[in-house]
């Protein structure tokens, strides 16, 4: 998109999310009816978030992946089910949606997960045109060990081989620092949810980021964003979630992580890593 567009180019460019928004539908309509329903703040609805979705600094799927992350984060019901049956038009699978919600447990807790399960629930109903979803698998059942092993491989991906080699060394060190939470951080969050296959550690990155500048975690993005880096995710994109998540979260939380970013990114280059 160039800086000298059109309000007709504004328009095309906004169509062309709406009509994955809304497949079936003419988009010029639903801008009419979002202008007659909400006035403004329809126009803007439309091309504002219609202009946003249709840039190209992250693909469509990662977009849906960041937005249901924050809108389960935020308990944005009626806006969560509809994500989340843009998501899959989007190409993510149950699965990888399902799983982002195992983040949503660890970084916003367990009542926002649970609240934000069921009214996912209600978009795969729709998706598949059921009443009742078929029963789900549980998570492998692992002892402390296990957890401990997977926990020390995360960490070294999370911190380019930063971290401690010795799972236990590990442990004893999160532990140091944080006393019970670090013993769960290393065991739970570390060892079962994010060692998980069901989602690649780029898109769990892209998540987790995305929830922790939603609730304004701005000293946890200092760790999370040069680990979404040792990820596989660029500057461009990690600065492009903070740009679109200023129509979902608001202007100031969205600053505060952009300044957050530019100073994870300012540390970096400060070490020559």
């Amino acid at each position: 998109m160039a800086d000298n567009d059109s309000w007709e180019d504004r328009v095309k460019h906004a169509s062309e999310t709406y009509s994955r928004f809304v497949p079936g539908t003419e988009p010029a309509q639903v801008l009419a009816s979002m202008e007659k329903r909400y006035g403004a703040l329809g126009t803007f609805a439309f091309t504002a978030v219609g202009e946003m979705w249709d840039r190209p600094q992250l693909s469509r799927r990662d977009r849906s992946l960041m937005i249901i992350s924050v809108l389960a984060a935020q308990a944005r019901d009626e806006e969560l089910v509809l994500h989340a049956g843009i998501g899959l038009r989007h190409g993510l699978t149950r699965t990888e949606i399902e799983e982002i919600n195992l983040h949503i447990a660890a970084y916003a807790g367990f009542p926002a997960a649970m609240a934000a399960q069921r009214r996912i629930d209600d978009a795969f109903r729709t998706a598949e045109g059921v009443e009742r979803l078929a029963d789900r698998t549980g998570a492998e059942h692992l002892a402390d060990a296990q957890r401990l092993e997977r926990a020390a491989d995360v960490r070294r991906s999370l911190t380019r081989g930063k971290a401690k080699t010795d799972p236990t060394a590990d442990l004893a060190a999160m532990q140091d620092a944080l006393g019970g939470v670090g013993d769960w951080a290393m065991k739970w969050a570390f060892g079962e949810i994010w060692s998980r296959e069901q989602l690649s550690r780029r898109d769990r990155s892209l998540v987790v980021i995305s929830i922790l500048a939603a609730l304004g975690q701005e000293a946890e993005l200092a760790f999370h964003v040069p680990a979404g880096l040792n990820h596989d995710l660029t500057r461009v994109e990690i600065e492009e979630i903070m740009t679109h998540l200023c129509l979902y979260i608001g202007f100031p939380r969205a600053v505060d992580g952009m300044r957050a970013t530019r100073a994870a990114f300012a540390r970096i280059d400060a070490r020559g890593d």
